[in-house]
């Protein structure tokens, strides 16, 4: 049984930062392509905000790029976000997402992931 449970959410002032954690288990984690989503209030839509490869190749959002860091501890199998200089805009429900390496021809693409976590609010104010 795959599980993901993602932590680190809270309240935040505008220029401020979090990290985000992502405790995976169930799988064997370094086979496994790895990505954080974002759901804005009221939408929807996951938007992307980053992904990491079972190479470490990373993927970032255009609105996160130099601000946002991923990274990845495969021995303690979790998935990190590490925000810096956040904004306003930034204020959603974020979580992480996985899919094995062989099922996956998309990492940026929120239809390719299979397990998805509960969540963990991000409210950032100005």
């Amino acid at each position: 049984q795959v599980q993901l449970v993602e932590s680190g959410g809270g309240s935040v002032q505008s220029g401020g930062s979090l990290r985000l954690s992502c405790a995976a288990s169930g799988y064997s984690y370094s086979r496994f392509v790895m990505g954080w989503f974002r759901q804005f209030p009221g939408k929807e839509e996951h938007e992307g905000v980053a992904a990491i490869d079972s190479d470490g190749t990373t993927y970032y959002g255009d609105s996160v790029k130099g601000r946002f860091t991923i990274s990845q501890d495969n021995a303690k199998n979790t998935l990190y976000l590490q925000m810096a200089n956040l904004k306003p805009e930034d204020t959603a429900m974020y979580f992480c997402a996985a899919v094995p390496t062989d099922y996956c021809s998309d990492s940026w693409s929120q239809y390719e992931y299979k397990y998805w976590g509960q969540g963990t609010q991000v409210t950032v104010s100005s």
